[in-house]
């Protein structure tokens, strides 16, 4: 029988359809095919971009060759960096200039590789890009929050092929933050306890829905999956802040990722997904509220989201807000755990 499932974190409830069971070959999509002849993305091509805001290499001039990882404005930004955000109403509505920053992160010079392809030395050379950037954009005062996000697949929303995440910076906290940083800061109000932390514990004393365990990290399929073999990455010891990573906690995050990667791609034979860094937000003092942020550093929990776009949101999801996932997450761990690595 199906069962209804809560979410605690994102408030809302989803239907593990269980009775429709579906396995990983019902999910076997084609892989899409590229047809650009000339990618801005790849070696030789860097005049074909905006200048460079951050590059690992070895040696020579920036916006030249030689690099591993590269970060570039986009160049059709949905939020732009210039100018003031004045906000005002208009009748009973809000608005406000589109004030924020929006990048790229450009994974590797090799067009034909994804991120599950690379070495775990170059993911972590993608997660210093990351960290950089989140530590550079959060010195703009107007920026309430940072979205690090990769579309995989033409499904899941990437118009170029050549592996890329995206960073974007906005001038508010979006309501999915907004919802999951309350729930964060009420629980540890009543408990005094990380809820990410107890979820944490319970998962890894369960089992069930663990795919893989490391020192510092484990991977593991949401109890309310919303998605089939949707999946969670997060530090088992707590930490609110991506940012703040060193770099051996960088480099066992990559070992972790790739992991994640590798056997999401045997498993589903590289399905398009969206992956979403979710971490605390710039702690800027805010207006009339100076105990706003005063528990983020205990109550909050940095991790990785991935998504596989594997079914379609239609009139069911969007009329009530629940989400139907044909596959239970514990059958989904268990396909995960017993790939062939």
């Amino acid at each position: 029988m199906s069962e209804l499932r809560w979410d605690p974190l994102k408030q809302h409830w989803v239907i593990i359809a269980t009775e429709r069971g579906r396995r990983p070959q019902d999910f076997h999509q084609e892989t899409d095919s590229c047809t650009m002849t000339s990618c801005p993305f790849c070696y030789g091509n860097e005049d074909k971009t905006p200048h460079e805001l951050f590059a690992i290499r070895p040696s020579g001039p920036p916006n030249g060759p030689n690099w591993k990882v590269r970060v570039i404005p986009n160049k059709y930004p949905v939020l732009r960096v210039e100018g003031e955000l004045k906000s005002r109403a208009y009748g009973l509505y809000d608005v406000m200039e589109g004030i924020g920053a929006h990048e790229v992160i450009i994974e590797t010079p090799d067009h034909h590789k994804g991120l599950a392809d690379l070495s775990t030395a170059e993911i972590a050379n993608v997660l210093q890009a990351y960290r950089a950037r989140l530590l550079d954009l959060r010195q703009d005062f107007r920026f309430r929050y940072m979205v690090l996000f990769k579309n995989h697949g033409t499904r899941a929303g990437a118009t170029l092929h050549h592996s890329h995440s995206q960073l974007i910076a906005v001038p508010l906290i979006p309501p999915v933050a907004a919802t999951e940083l309350k729930v964060c800061r009420d629980y540890f109000s009543s408990k005094e306890r990380c809820i990410y932390c107890d979820l944490i514990r319970f998962e890894l004393e369960s089992g069930e829905r663990v795919v893989k365990e490391f020192a510092k990290f484990v991977s593991l399929t949401p109890y309310a999956s919303s998605s089939p073999f949707e999946l969670r990455l997060y530090p088992k010891h707590h930490a609110h802040d991506f940012a703040l990573s060193g770099d051996s906690d960088l480099a066992e995050l990559a070992v972790a990722l790739k992991d994640m990667l590798v056997r999401l791609k045997l498993v589903l034979k590289d399905p398009p997904f969206n992956f979403i860094l979710h971490t605390a937000p710039p702690m800027h003092q805010r207006l009339g509220k100076p105990d706003y942020w005063s528990s983020l550093a205990y109550d909050y929990h940095w991790h990785i989201e991935l998504v596989p776009r594997l079914t379609q949101v239609a009139g069911f999801e969007w009329g009530t807000g629940f989400y139907i996932n044909p596959t239970a997450p514990e059958d989904a761990a268990t396909f995960l755990r017993d790939a062939n690595i």
